[in-house]
């Protein structure tokens, strides 16, 4: 078992639902994510942006240039715990078009797994495997 804890990132990038959206999209754009949880002012995440879910702006005829991230933000958000086996997250992201959870502890926000995270856990597995099992 792989904790999600020893692969989780911590210094978690994230926004609030009053966060003006072209800001929340500077910050997708410059830090180069894909999606952002969004938390309130107690760290409970209480949905998630995603470059998806932003794509709604250039069709949104109604867009309010002071929109926040609370009009474009999924709500239904799945989470793990950091206790949680990296296995469980993997099998999820198989049958999930999601992209990355959140991780948290006591409803609180701690940590991110995306995708990419489990990619640098299979190649670091392998790293460490024998030469032989590829033979």
């Amino acid at each position: 078992m792989i904790p999600v804890k020893s692969v989780m990132t911590t210094n978690v990038i994230f926004v609030r639902p009053e966060t003006p959206i072209y800001e929340a999209l500077d910050i997708l754009s410059n830090k180069k994510i894909s999606g952002v949880p969004v938390v309130n002012d107690q760290m409970e995440v209480v949905g998630i942006l995603s470059e998806k879910d932003v794509l709604q702006l250039l069709i949104d005829k109604a867009l309010d240039v002071k929109s926040t991230v609370d009009n474009y933000m999924t709500r239904e958000v799945v989470s793990f715990t950091e206790e949680d086996d990296i296995v469980a997250i993997c099998k999820f992201f198989i049958r999930s078009y999601i992209r990355r959870v959140p991780i948290v502890r006591d409803s609180k926000l701690v940590g991110i797994v995306s995708r990419r995270d489990i990619v640098n856990v299979i190649l670091e597995a392998k790293s460490k495997m024998s030469p032989l099992r590829y033979a």
